[in-house]
């Protein structure tokens, strides 16, 4: 995260963070916000991110752990960044492996196949090497994370998706722990298939070369902030191939090798009573 200063006012930030929850309660996406603030900093995005994290844990919701987003070299390189992002995951937000999301639970979903890494200790922020990570992850799950946008039409630029909690939705954890040891992280292949097709393909390396890089930035990242990594915190740690666009009635199987499955439904529009994630 960008050590820059500020440049909105805090009454701009905090309508900002309030035009997000609005158009997250209500399901109506909002234009972007960096056509009324063109000068905005990234460090005004996350700004407006940390106002409505602490909004909702006033509210009541559950911080268990954080995604990191922009892994991919090219998807940086088409927003303008030379870094990830992050968001902040809520307790809310989980899907049980093979379950359903009701129809109106979110606006524009697309889903994305990862490794999540479960911590059973915090890493120290002044010994951040690759062992010192390694020792502190519990396991690996495989995941799928369920984007979505509360931007018009997903024109997001990286202050509107930092913003808006790198624009997160959902997501889904297998149920099968792999201890780090039983794979290797950045050969292991992903094939996400919508409705039994093929649909995204990629592997370990897609995600800053390495899914350990891309938490070892996270833990660096939130322990400047003060909001450091903690045991039992799920880190889903980048896409491992392209997001791929769902509706209601889709079905998502994805599947990493070495480490193992997970699937979920959207259930049709016209259902009723459907199990809410």
């Amino acid at each position: 995260m960008s050590d820059e200063h500020s440049r909105l006012a805090p009454s701009a930030i905090e309508r900002c963070a309030l035009r997000l929850r609005e158009a997250h309660g209500r399901l109506e996406p909002v234009p972007p916000l960096r056509t009324e603030y063109p000068a905005a900093r990234l460090s005004d995005a996350y700004a407006i991110q940390d106002c409505n994290t602490t909004h909702w844990l006033d509210a009541g919701r559950v911080a268990v752990g954080a995604k990191i987003g922009l892994t991919a070299k090219a998807v940086q390189k088409q927003l303008g960044v030379d870094q990830p992002d992050f968001g902040i995951l809520f307790a809310d937000m989980e899907v049980p492996d093979g379950g359903v999301v009701s129809p109106g639970r979110l606006i524009q979903p697309k889903v994305e196949g990862e490794i999540a890494f479960v911590l059973d200790a915090t890493p120290d922020a002044d010994r951040m090497t690759t062992a010192e990570l390694i020792d502190c992850v519990a396991y690996a799950l495989p995941a799928l994370e369920i984007v979505d946008s509360r931007i018009a039409k997903w024109d997001i630029g990286i202050f509107d998706t930092v913003a808006d909690n790198a624009s997160s939705g959902l997501f889904v954890l297998g149920t099968r722990p792999i201890p780090l040891e039983a794979v290797d992280l950045r050969l292991c292949g992903m094939v996400l298939e919508k409705n039994g097709e093929p649909a995204s393909f990629g592997a370990g390396a897609a995600c800053l070369d390495n899914p350990l890089h891309a938490l070892r930035w996270l833990a660096g990242t939130m322990a400047r902030i003060g909001r450091p990594l903690a045991a039992g915190d799920i880190v889903l740690s980048g896409a491992l191939g392209p997001m791929v666009p769902v509706r209601a009635g889709d079905r998502i199987a994805m599947r990493i090798n070495g480490i193992g499955d997970v699937q979920v439904r959207f259930a049709p529009e016209s259902s009723e009573g459907a199990a809410h994630g």
